[in-house]
């Protein structure tokens, strides 16, 4: 009976790492210019020039977009252009997406060697889409869940600074 419920458990811990780390990641194809998208300081989405875009995934959750990639564009250029986002902490990715190191990113931001930027801002309801740039030419992309968001996600009233979440769905 012992090793029956060690073994069981042991299977379900196996299938559970799986599951959150592989499964239900999938690996985003580049489609081109639109695969890193800015807010400018006007409201408007641009297209960020780069290269050697890689990116991953999950339906499971509405925050474990993450990619990469190149630019020549550096944080003072996107800067005069690009709207900042304040606060935004890189959320960790699974091991076996290498070129996205979420403590190393936060340590580049934290020491200002990178900017943050509006990728866009409630790419879904209560979350916005991020892009670091750093001084040596890299690129990376996440979600973070935005004030209405949290509030959303939290049971707090969404005051009137939040938009209806019924509204918005039916206009995307």
């Amino acid at each position: 009976m012992v090793v029956a419920i060690v073994l069981c458990g042991l299977i379900a811990g196996v299938s559970m790492y799986y599951l959150q780390v592989y499964h239900f990641y999938k690996e985003v194809p580049a489609t081109g210019p639109e695969d890193v998208l800015l807010t400018t300081l006007a409201g408007d989405l641009t297209a960020l020039p780069h290269s050697d875009f890689r990116a991953i995934d999950a339906d499971s959750s509405p925050i474990r977009y993450r990619a990469c990639f190149t630019t020549d564009v550096t944080p003072a250029q996107a800067a005069a252009t690009f709207e900042p986002y304040e606060g935004a902490e890189p959320r960790v990715a699974p091991g076996w997406f290498d070129c996205f190191d979420a403590e190393s990113i936060g340590t580049t931001i934290t020491a200002g060697k990178a900017s943050v930027f509006v990728g866009h801002r409630n790419i879904e309801y209560g979350i916005d889409r991020v892009v670091a740039i750093t001084e040596d030419g890299h690129g990376y992309v996440w979600h973070e869940i935005n004030d209405c968001g949290d509030k959303a996600y939290d049971g707090t009233p969404l005051g009137d600074d939040c938009p209806d979440r019924a509204s918005f769905e039916k206009d995307q």
